[in-house]
């Protein structure tokens, strides 16, 4: 049972990285995008509403594994303050009291890479931040400060790596460890 937990900055590459190792795995890829972007039918973004079906949502996934047939997961994650810090560190504890493996991989790039990655099109289509400005304004105001991941065990420069590269040194990673 391994949990494979993605973070990182908007536009650092997580979900394309998680495709990669997906395949390289075997494992299931939960990209936090299936549960917003299904809240966000419902509820404005960041609104108290919003904020707690997502919490909701995300804790009766994870509270069915493992389990349900899923024993090995990759959750991609963007910390940014609409999460709250209680459900980070609910999500370690209650793997760790599940016995489940949780890796923590921080998935990094320049700014330039990140507001270089920001402006392209196909970001629209997943309903992910486009607005370079907006971007620069939400990191100023320290918006993905929290909540804090409590640990990392590996970090990946996807500015430096191709997604299938950063994959690979993923799996490998955590296979030596």
């Amino acid at each position: 049972m391994h949990l494979m937990f993605l973070h990182g900055p908007v536009a650092a590459g997580k979900y394309t990285v998680a495709k990669e190792l997906a395949v390289l795995t075997g494992f299931e890829l939960y990209h936090n995008h299936v549960v917003v972007d299904e809240v966000l039918k419902q509820h404005s973004f960041g609104t108290p509403g919003f904020i707690a079906e997502r919490d909701r949502l995300w804790r009766e996934f994870f509270g069915r594994f493992p389990g349900s047939g899923r024993e090995n997961i990759i959750f991609t994650f963007n910390p940014e303050n609409t999460v709250p810090q209680i459900f980070i560190d609910w999500l370690f504890a209650e793997m760790a009291r599940r016995g489940v493996r949780l890796s923590s991989i921080a998935v990094t790039a320049s700014e330039a890479v990140i507001e270089a990655r920001i402006a392209l099109k196909q970001r629209a289509q997943f309903r992910k931040l486009t607005d370079v400005a907006l971007y620069r304004q939400l990191r100023d105001s320290g918006a993905f400060s929290t909540p804090v991941i409590p640990r990392t065990d590996l970090c990946i420069d996807t500015g430096a790596l191709e997604p299938a590269e950063a994959a690979r040194q993923i799996a490998e990673h955590f296979r030596r460890h």
